[in-house]
C-alpha cells in the first residue's frame, strides 16, 4: 500500500507542469473568446447589424475558441485525436437521429445572417401572412392580421418563397367591381380614380390604373388598382377606404353604385 501512494505521489508531482500548462491554456482561451467576443460585437453593432445576428455571431466565435482551448488543454493528459474520433461516431448517430432539430438549427443561423425579415416586418411565407414576432434559432413566430399565433419551422420557411410587404414600402390593391351599364363609361373611370386619391396612405407614383375586364349585357365589370404607402396603413384599412369613397364619390355624381369583389394582389 505504502508502494501505491508512493507511486501516485511521483505521478502527481510529474504531472504538475501538465496540470499547471493546462490552467494557463483553459484561461488563456477564456480571455481570447471574451476579447474577440466583445471586439466582434463592437464592430457589427457599429455596421448596423440587427441585435440578433451580432450575439449570435460573437456567441458562435467565443465558443469555438473555449472547445479549441480545452482540446488543447486536454493534449497534454492524453491522445485527444483518438477521443474525438469515438465522439466523432456518436455525434453522427446522435445527428442523424436529430437531423430535423439540426435543420432548422441552421436554418435559423442563415435567417439571422441573411436577414430577408426582421422582427415587425409583415411578410408572407408557406401560406401564411403576419407579423414577425420572433426569429430563434429554431423557429420563427408569426402573428397573422386574425390575431393568431404561428410557429414555423427555419428550415421552411428557409426552403419556401418570402414575401416582405414591409420591405417594399409600397403594396398594391387590386378591386375587381361590377357597375350597370353606363353611357359613358369614362365617367365611371374618372369616378373610380378620383376616389382613390382620397385614401390614407395613397401614393401617387406607380399611377392608379381602371381598367375594363369584360362588358356584359347589363353590367361592366373592372378592375380599379392603385398603390399605398405600408408604413402610412394597412392594407385592409386602404380597402375599407378605398370603398367607402368609392360610393360616396358615385353618390355625389349621381352614378350607379359598383358591387365590389374585393381582393388583395401582390
Amino acid at each position: 500500500m505504502q508502494e501505491y501512494f508512493s507511486v501516485l505521489a511521483e505521478q502527481t508531482v510529474a504531472s504538475i507542469p501538465n496540470i499547471f500548462t493546462a490552467l494557463i491554456i483553459f484561461l488563456v482561451s477564456l480571455y481570447v473568446a471574451k476579447w474577440l467576443g466583445n471586439l466582434v460585437k463592437r464592430v457589427l453593432l457599429s455596421r448596423n447589424t440587427a441585435s440578433g445576428v451580432t450575439h449570435l455571431l460573437a456567441d458562435i466565435l467565443r465558443w469555438t475558441i473555449i472547445i479549441f482551448g480545452v482540446i488543447t488543454a486536454l493534449q497534454r493528459f492524453f491522445n485527444v485525436t483518438a477521443f474525438l474520433a469515438g465522439l466523432g461516431i456518436l455525434g453522427f448517430t446522435i445527428g442523424f437521429a436529430l437531423q430535423s432539430i439540426t435543420q432548422n438549427f441552421v436554418s435559423g443561423i442563415i435567417l439571422l445572417v441573411q436577414q430577408p425579415f426582421t422582427v415587425g416586418d409583415e411578410i408572407s411565407v408557406i401560406g401564411f401572412e403576419g407579423i414577425v414576432l420572433q426569429i430563434n434559432l429554431r423557429t420563427t413566430e408569426l402573428q397573422t392580421l386574425d390575431g393568431r399565433i404561428i410557429i414555423l419551422p427555419n428550415a421552411e420557411v428557409l426552403a419556401h418563397p418570402i414575401v416582405n410587404y414591409t420591405r417594399a414600402h409600397r403594396r398594391r390593391v387590386d378591386l375587381p367591381m361590377a357597375v350597370s351599364n353606363a353611357k359613358n363609361p369614362e365617367n365611371i373611370r374618372a369616378a373610380l380614380l378620383d376616389a382613390m386619391k382620397d385614401v390614407p396612405g395613397y401614393v401617387a407614383a406607380p399611377a392608379p390604373v381602371v381598367t375594363f375586364t369584360n362588358f356584359g349585357v347589363a353590367k361592366i365589370e373592372l378592375l380599379a388598382s392603385f398603390w399605398v404607402d405600408m408604413s402610412l396603413t394597412t392594407i385592409h384599412l386602404a380597402k375599407d377606404a378605398a370603398l367607402l369613397g368609392v360610393k360616396k364619390t358615385f353618390v355625389a355624381r349621381k352614378l350607379s353604385v359598383p358591387s365590389p369583389i374585393a381582393k388583395v394582389k401582390e
